[in-house]
């Protein structure tokens, strides 16, 4: 009897120990730090770029303003924009006027205009000789890169600088070209200028006949961009008329801050995105401009702004279409290259002078110090510290600390 009474306390004890053991292994439970949720993110090799990200315009290459040769009353203009026009189309008439007819002050002016205009020609005719040359230049030196291919002796990315060297240049002769005409032109209409600043008997001498007005005709093919003067009206020498170009020839003009001019050279692809059409356009750089000029920012700021020169190497296609001054998003592609081993952006955070990332181990954040190349905001180049395929965190808050117990969120 007394070992059975004796057994009775020693089970009320194992139970209260059993029941404190559980109460302990709860509060442990509930009283721990629980792991802290996490966005991850790895550490890849692929393709990587390096852009200058800017908005712009597109506007006709070659715009040709037609302004009055001499002072005289317009007549009613009767095309409209966008109206086509072929190279020797009227374009205006004017009613010279007759007190300048007899006025020496604008006799030699028209006479100097004359000079000025023969001296254009020579000039775009020796520019003309120069585009050529560098055409030349450029297509041989394409054909030699294509030769050296053959043999795997040059690398794919300087064929491509030297397929778009010949197109530059090829877009540089034309340009060329077309500034012989136009100086052609606008010394026919010099010359014509000069004849009405004469007595009649000089213009009776040189056969420009009963029809006094002056015809003004299209120097190009294209179309009517935009109308200064429509209405019949008094115009003085030199006022601008109307503009004609050809819309299908663009090219894009990008504003972009001076610190990042510095990194744009000419030939550097350009991916021209938000246009208005489906897929992306690419084009080159053909021209960064030597000066800046300041612009005022949205916000307000006085900001030193650079002109970038982009030219088109695809079209839009089917019923897509760029007319003159449209917006255009283009990214200008600094550096690029197809194997880089990256890590995402929002994971690297500062830690004194060194760059650091949080890698995941065995749910452990683990702290690591990372030496980085390029990067474009979204990503950036390893160049050690870390290896392919490991997992780090993404936007690290104050929670995440050496050693801290992390779950990757779902």
């Amino acid at each position: 009897m007394k070992k059975k009474s004796n057994s009775r306390p020693q089970k009320r004890v194992a139970k209260w120990a059993a029941a404190l053991i559980v109460i302990g292994a709860l509060a442990w439970y509930f009283a721990k730090p629980k792991p802290v949720e996490v966005d991850a993110g790895k550490i890849l090799r692929g393709p990587m770029q390096v852009t200058v990200d800017d908005d712009g315009e597109t506007r006709v290459r070659e715009r040709y303003v037609i302004s009055a040769p001499l002072a005289g009353r317009l007549l009613r203009v009767k095309l409209d924009p966008g109206d086509p026009v072929e190279l020797g189309d009227v374009l205006v008439t004017l009613d010279p006027l007759a007190p300048d007819l007899l006025d020496p002050r604008t006799r030699a002016q028209a006479e100097a205009i004359v000079s000025a205009a023969e001296l254009a020609v020579d000039r775009a005719k020796r520019e003309l000789d120069i585009s050529k040359a560098n055409l030349d230049r450029a297509e041989k030196s394409y054909q030699r890169y294509l030769k050296l291919s053959e043999t795997n002796s040059v690398a794919e990315a300087e064929i491509e600088e030297a397929e778009r060297a010949v197109f530059a240049a090829r877009h540089g002769n034309a340009a060329s070209e077309a500034s012989v005409l136009i100086a052609e032109f606008e010394l026919e209409q010099a010359r014509a200028a000069f004849l009405r600043t004469g007595d009649p008997g000089e213009r009776e001498d040189s056969g420009a006949g009963d029809d006094w007005n002056f015809v003004i005709h299209a120097p190009v093919d294209g179309v009517v961009l935009r109308l200064y003067e429509e209405s019949s009206q008094v115009v003085p020498m030199g006022a601008p008329l109307l503009e004609v170009g050809d819309p299908g020839d663009l090219e894009m003009v990008v504003d972009v801050l001076s610190q990042d001019a510095v990194k744009i050279r000419p030939g550097q692809r350009v991916i021209v995105r938000h246009w208005g059409g489906e897929k992306p356009l690419e084009g080159f750089v053909r021209r960064v401009e030597p000066s800046g000029y300041t612009k005022v920012s949205a916000l307000g700021v006085d900001e030193q702004r650079v002109d970038v020169i982009i030219d088109l190497e695809t079209r839009p296609e089917g019923d897509e279409w760029l007319g003159d001054g449209f917006r255009i998003e283009a990214g200008i592609v600094t550096w690029e290259d197809e194997g880089v081993l990256q890590v995402p952006a929002g994971a690297l955070f500062r830690d004194g002078s060194e760059w650091c990332v949080f890698v995941i181990e065995q749910n452990r954040a683990v702290m690591r110090s990372l030496q980085l190349g390029q990067n474009n905001g979204d990503v950036a180049e390893v160049l050690s510290g870390i290896g392919e395929g490991a997992e780090v965190i993404l936007h690290p808050g104050d929670r995440i600390s050496e050693g801290a117990r992390v779950k990757i969120r779902n």
